[in-house]
């Protein structure tokens, strides 16, 4: 059983080395090891609060965006108004010019229409009044004294007169 149980001279000195050790570790490497933890922990404290500002940076940029977004979307729907807008107003004042030129053509067709008239209506009379008077002098020339003979003598010449 000697060998389960330390002799009281190996205690002393294991422990005294743990002393010494413990010391060394304490003097050299416990500040740099407390040290790098600190900053690891300042690190991270750092980056969480960094990934929160960009959090927050994130879903103020996405509001801006919807905001920009639904500004373009008014401008837009602003614009295709004033497009069709412009696009009824031109067709109005094409077809209030079309109406117009019809107008006037109409009145010009008219007018021309009422010239030709008068002036076929003024040669007729023209013909008229020649064959008035080619009958009269045709009549004059032959003195006739028999009313039958007058009738019978117009009514060949009116046969005879081709109108125009």
């Amino acid at each position: 059983m000697e060998l389960l149980t330390p002799d009281l001279g190996l205690l002393v000195w294991n422990f005294i080395a743990f002393l010494i050790l413990l010391i060394i570790l304490r003097k050299f490497a416990w500040k740099p090891i407390l040290k790098s933890l600190k900053e690891r922990e300042t690190g991270i404290a750092d980056s969480l609060a960094t990934a929160e500002r960009v959090k927050a940076e994130m879903a103020q940029l996405k509001s801006e965006n919807e905001a920009l977004l639904a500004k373009a979307r008014e401008e837009r729907a602003q614009l295709l108004k004033e497009a069709r807008d412009t696009k009824d107003r031109i067709i109005a004042e094409a077809k209030e010019q079309a109406k117009v030129e019809a107008n006037k053509i109409i009145a010009d067709a008219n007018a021309a229409i009422q010239q030709q008239k008068m002036a076929a209506l003024t040669d007729v009379k023209n013909q008229v009044g020649s064959l008035v008077i080619e009958v009269a002098e045709k009549v004059l020339r032959r003195e006739l004294t028999d009313k039958s003979q007058q009738e019978k003598y117009i009514r060949q010449l009116a046969e005879e007169v081709k109108l125009n």
